[in-house]
């Protein structure tokens, strides 16, 4: 077998009595998916794995998915920003894949075609992408958080400017890794979210799948990764659960708004009305005039930036809302996505202006721009306040 293959794409393993074939393939390469088709075909495992979580899979299969998605549900459920995400990684993927006429993750579909030709089993390996997702989140600053959003954005754009070079690069990354590849430079720790963390996940879930013989299709850019840790131990448990937020964390979340009232409180007993009132004043604008900077950058509907105005200042103060949630609510509602919308999103979102045309799209920009007005308001505000004291 290793003599019919290439070996730098096709390698051979072997786990608890079972033969695994590991196929590593460039997700924007037609040859990779003859090879897939090749050497399912050929072998004809019991099982096919594919580095594909449920969702994922959803996307591949359900065309049409996004016409059942509740937006308002989305927002209530605080899964706005991974939504967004995933929308523009799927934006870019697809961009990439057009520009080489590939349709996004043929490979993928070309896997669980030919398991159903030779009636294998598909296994899905990947872990969750909101699962990846979130535990990035959670592990980032709030400056690396903006860095996110905005490397996000300006993917939406990068397509006509890579290079022949670039594309070779990509064939041998992740596809996550190629687009936050310039974060990742100064967050390692977003890096190993993606990557190190989901090396483990997939060789667990591949080693361990049911049948014989399997065939496992995965990109290029693990396997390395997988077959360093082919014979170590690995728990998924630590890597399926969401990393609590830290003490500092749970400790700001309240500390930020019970500091800032007891600054107000104390500028009006120490320096009188005037200053207490002023550094109210100073709280409103920095909070109010950023947020609602935010819900105009995402082109919110005027009573959505006039409710994230009034809201930013309240919701600073409350740590179980956000102003993000109130505005996208009020966009939802003020500019109720049509069926259309959901119909159209699958191109729309392949350019920065359907982004931003898209009304499903508009809502969930409102929400996370707002968001960030408001929590960069709230640090330029803390300093002009304490000047009052």
């Amino acid at each position: 077998m290793n003599e019919k293959y290439n070996t730098e794409m096709v390698h051979q393993l072997e786990y608890d009595g079972k033969h695994i074939t590991l196929v590593g393939t460039a997700h924007v390469s037609k040859d990779s998916v003859d090879l897939v088709k090749t050497v399912i075909e050929d072998i004809k495992p019991d099982t096919v794995c594919v580095e594909l979580c449920e969702s994922r899979a959803q996307a591949i299969r359900q065309k049409d998915r996004w016409q059942e998605m509740d937006i308002v549900k989305v927002i209530k459920e605080k899964k706005a920003f991974l939504l967004l995400s995933n929308l523009m990684l799927a934006s870019f993927q697809k961009r990439i894949a057009d520009r080489l006429e590939v349709s996004p993750g043929q490979e993928m579909i070309q896997a669980m075609e030919s398991a159903q030709l030779v009636d294998a089993d598909v296994h899905l390996a990947d872990r969750d992408i909101r699962t990846t997702l979130s535990r990035t989140w959670r592990k980032m600053g709030l400056w690396g958080k903006i860095k996110l959003i905005f490397q996000l954005i300006l993917s939406l754009g990068e397509v006509e400017e890579i290079s022949e070079a670039d594309i070779e690069k990509m064939k041998q990354q992740d596809m996550l890794a190629s687009i936050l590849e310039e974060v990742g430079d100064s967050m390692p720790q977003v890096m190993n979210t993606l990557i190190d963390e989901r090396d483990r996940y997939l060789t667990e879930k591949i080693r361990t799948a049911p049948g014989q013989s399997v065939v496992a299709v995965v990109g290029a850019g693990h396997v390395p990764g997988m077959k360093r840790y082919w014979n170590q131990p690995i728990d998924l448990v630590p890597l399926e659960t969401l990393p609590p937020k830290s003490r500092l964390s749970g400790f700001l979340k309240w500390f930020i708004p019970i500091s800032i009232c007891s600054l107000i409180i104390y500028g009006f007993f120490r320096n009188g009305t005037d200053a207490g009132a002023d550094m109210i004043t100073w709280w409103i604008l920095a909070n109010g005039a950023l947020a609602g900077m935010g819900a105009l950058i995402a082109l919110g509907h005027p009573l959505t930036v006039l409710a994230s105005i009034l809201a930013a200042p309240l919701t600073s103060l409350n740590p179980m809302i956000a102003a993000g949630w109130v505005s996208g609510l009020v966009e939802a509602y003020s500019r109720k996505p049509k069926v259309k919308d959901f119909e159209n999103l699958s191109s729309d979102i392949l350019s920065v202006r359907g982004f931003w045309r898209n009304k499903v799209t508009r809502v969930l920009l409102v929400v996370v721009f707002t968001n960030l007005g408001s929590s960069v308001g709230t640090f330029i505000a803390i300093p002009i306040m304490m000047k009052y004291i």
